[in-house]
């Protein structure tokens, strides 16, 4: 009897401390993103022959009407070891807008000053202005690494007279430490963003075109080499 005692006093005693701790979990730091760029440290162009620039618009709440700009240039200054201090520019000739209208513009729209929707574009005051503002510009104010082989680069957009801070969804598309013909760096991106036009003050067709502009870069950037010197 006190055999059976003593082990109903040492179960209560079990019971009364419970199941024994376990250990903390162990907390695994999260890996940070990375982008792998083999183009070397340097300074950057846009190659013009391989790149190209289109928007788009919202036309009647149907689909969006797109558009593009054949004159841009860009200078890149990469830090591959380093991104977040990279810095990139650009700038777009508002005359260079190109929409392949295909319709008789003169034919529909004869009271217009202008010979074409394009030329309209370019010029109207709600539209581009260019005859008042002769470049659209933007300079990087921030990189950071978003996701593997994707970056933010933020900076500052200027048209129209007005500047705002807009932000660049990248993708690194391709790099390389020698391009075949040039034997120098290069590197490919593709970039998006999305703005308000109202925002810069463009107000041209708002009955019928939406508020929201999309921007579409893919283009390469090739190494500026200085010359050789013997």
């Amino acid at each position: 009897m006190k055999k059976l005692s003593t082990a109903l006093i040492a179960l209560s005693l079990l019971a009364a401390c419970g199941k024994p701790a376990e250990p903390p979990a162990t907390t695994v730091a999260a890996t940070p993103p990375t982008v792998t760029v083999k183009a070397p440290a340097g300074t950057y162009k846009l190659d013009p022959y391989h790149s190209s620039l289109s928007f788009s618009v919202l036309h009647v709440g149907l689909a969006p009407y797109v558009a593009r700009f054949t004159k841009t240039d860009a200078t890149l200054e990469l830090d591959p070891a380093n991104l977040s201090a990279s810095k990139v520019s650009a700038t777009i000739d508002p005359t260079s807008v190109r929409t392949d209208f295909s319709g008789d513009y003169k034919a529909t729209h004869k009271d217009s000053p202008y010979s074409s929707f394009d030329q309209r574009l370019a010029q109207e005051d709600k539209f581009f202005n260019a005859g008042q503002f002769a470049q659209i510009s933007f300079e990087s104010t921030a990189v950071n690494v978003s996701s593997p082989d994707r970056l933010k680069v933020t900076g500052n957009l200027s048209f129209l007279g007005q500047t705002h801070p807009v932000t660049l969804d990248v993708a690194v598309t391709g790099s390389m430490a020698e391009h075949p013909w040039t034997k120098a760096g290069a590197v490919g991106f593709s970039a998006s963003t999305t703005f308000s036009r109202a925002a810069f003050g463009m107000a041209g067709m708002a009955g019928a075109l939406g508020d929201a502009v999309t921007i579409q870069f893919n283009g390469e950037f090739h190494q500026v080499v200085p010359p050789h010197l013997e």
